[in-house]
């Protein structure tokens, strides 16, 4: 199977995101991340409500023991009466043990291998403490208390062995208290924490899947209004450009429904100059055609061959006139939709400029035109900018072809490439003879098509309108005025600058 089969194509296409999926993963996910925590908190809660009445009970059981323990003739003494032993062995779940030590750390009752309270325990006396133990493998709770009694202390018999160390009676200056202890092991604990778990956890399995559909239905709601626009997009013509009702969507939803109507606005500006565009294109070419078509008509017609050579020749000049409306119209629409993403470069502007003077000077020759450069040689000055070498000639082939066409025979048309001294900007001006620019007209020569009154120059009334629109991609100006050239004071002539305010030359990486 080779790299580029659909199989291959599909396994490494990233999937479509669902917006809607991802938010209600973001929902659900920590949802059912936090119901076992909840359930561990729940457990570890429930142990220790369930534990205090138990220890209560303990206590209870410490305090009615210690209350048997008693001193007669010097000597402690625990009675156990039978209500108290049946108190202790009342519960048929749970093991009861319990323990007495004396003063002495003799065992005066309960059980034997009961373990004792931590060596560093210090409780007061009456007071009962609880801890957690073990007895016979068993976990157990133990409550205890020290008790104080009044005995006399005893020399020890001779070949009587010490207490242990670690007994009680060691580790705790106590020879004048006795040790109680009651033990309980933990099922009725354990079973009491069970049940207030299953009476906590029972109902949120009720109320877990009520609540994932309770955000999905929110879901479901809260994204309507983006389905809902989105019917309203595709049920729209093509034609129809107006801008979408943003009052009736979320406020989230706003900014977008505001970008789509900023895009609709300039794509319906966008329309209506193509459609302006091509309606005077048309109109502009429908004059040479029929032009062309007429002359063609004559020439069938004529038998005397000096007529047939006059038709030919208007033939020619017809199809050299359609051929620049063509030419034009291509360059302005190149330079209306492709100017900003041609690519920019460092471009020198006097260089462009004596390229398009060289391939001008034939027309000016032919029109006996006075063709002049004034302005720095290639390299003598810096006169580089950032911009597209392509467009820029045609900014400044426009310019003189303009300048040249309504120029009379023995004028002259001058070049110029200067910078600024005070602003320090690149201009491009070009000045010539002719019968100048009515200040009334020099906003509309720059439309398309537009051609001044009184002139019998052929063109296309597209030059100006291409330097506009190369000046704007390069972001610069554009000022017509009058040229009053010294060699031609009876003529107001036209001076036309561009002024490259906009244009830095980017910055070199480090």
């Amino acid at each position: 199977m080779g790299a580029n089969s659909p199989v291959a194509i599909r396994i490494f296409q990233r999937e479509r995101r669902s917006l809607f999926g991802e938010i209600l993963d973001w929902m659900l996910t920590p949802l059912l991340l936090l119901w076992p925590i909840s359930l561990a908190l729940t457990w570890l809660v429930a142990q220790n409500i369930a534990g205090k009445p138990f220890d209560r009970a303990l206590e209870y059981n410490v305090q009615a023991l210690a209350k048997l323990v008693s001193v007669k003739n010097n000597q402690v003494q625990f009675n156990l009466t039978a209500p108290a032993r049946e108190l202790l062995r009342a519960d048929d779940t749970d093991l009861v043990y319990y323990q007495v030590i004396g003063t002495q750390g003799e065992h005066l009752g309960g059980e034997h291998d009961l373990p004792l309270p931590p060596e560093d325990d210090t409780g007061n006396d009456g007071e009962v403490r609880l801890r957690e133990d073990v007895i016979q493998g068993e976990d157990v709770r133990v409550a205890y208390t020290w008790i104080k009694v009044d005995v006399k202390p005893m020399q020890m018999p001779a070949g009587k062995r010490a207490p242990k160390a670690g007994s009680a009676a060691v580790t705790r200056d106590t020879s004048s208290s006795v040790l109680v202890q009651v033990a309980e092991t933990r099922e009725k604990r354990k079973t009491l924490a069970t049940e207030i778990v299953k009476g906590t956890m029972v109902p949120q399995f009720v109320t877990l899947p009520l609540a994932v559909l309770l955000v999905w239905l929110a879901l479901v709601r809260g994204i309507k209004p983006l389905a809902q626009l989105e019917k309203r997009i595709r049920a729209r013509k093509p034609d129809d450009m107006s801008p979408l009702d943003d009052t009736a969507v979320p406020e989230e939803v706003a900014p977008l429904v505001s970008s789509i109507n900023d895009l609709l606005s300039r794509l319906k500006a966008s329309l209506t100059t193509q459609r302006r565009f091509l309606a005077d294109a048309a109109h502009q070419l429908k004059t040479p055609l029929a032009g062309l078509r007429m002359q063609a008509d004559l020439a069938q017609r004529e038998t005397n061959a000096d007529e047939l050579k006059k038709s030919l020749k208007h033939i020619g000049q017809s199809s050299i006139r359609a051929t620049h409306t063509v030419n034009q119209l291509l360059a302005l629409a190149r330079a209306e939709t492709t100017g900003r993403s041609l690519a920019k470069q460092r471009v020198d502007l006097v260089n462009i400029a004596s390229e398009v003077m060289a391939d001008s000077v034939p027309h000016a020759l032919d029109k006996k035109i006075d063709l002049g450069y004034d302005g720095p040689a290639v390299g003598e000055q810096p006169t580089e900018l950032f911009g597209n070498p392509t467009l820029l000639k045609e900014l400044v082939r426009n310019l003189l072809d303009n300048a040249i066409n309504y120029t009379p025979e023995g004028g002259q048309v001058t070049l110029r490439v200067l910078t600024d001294r005070f602003s320090g900007v690149l201009v491009l001006l070009v000045e010539d003879s002719g019968p100048g620019i009515p200040e009334g007209e020099r906003d509309l020569v720059f439309q398309p098509f537009y051609r001044a009154l009184g002139t019998n120059v052929d063109g296309s009334g597209l030059g100006l309108a291409i330097v506009q629109e190369i000046a704007m991609q390069h972001d610069a100006t554009i000022t017509i005025e009058d040229a009053s050239l010294a060699a031609h004071p009876l003529t107001p002539g036209t001076r036309i600058a561009v002024r490259f305010i906009g244009l830095e030359m980017p910055q070199p990486s480090a």
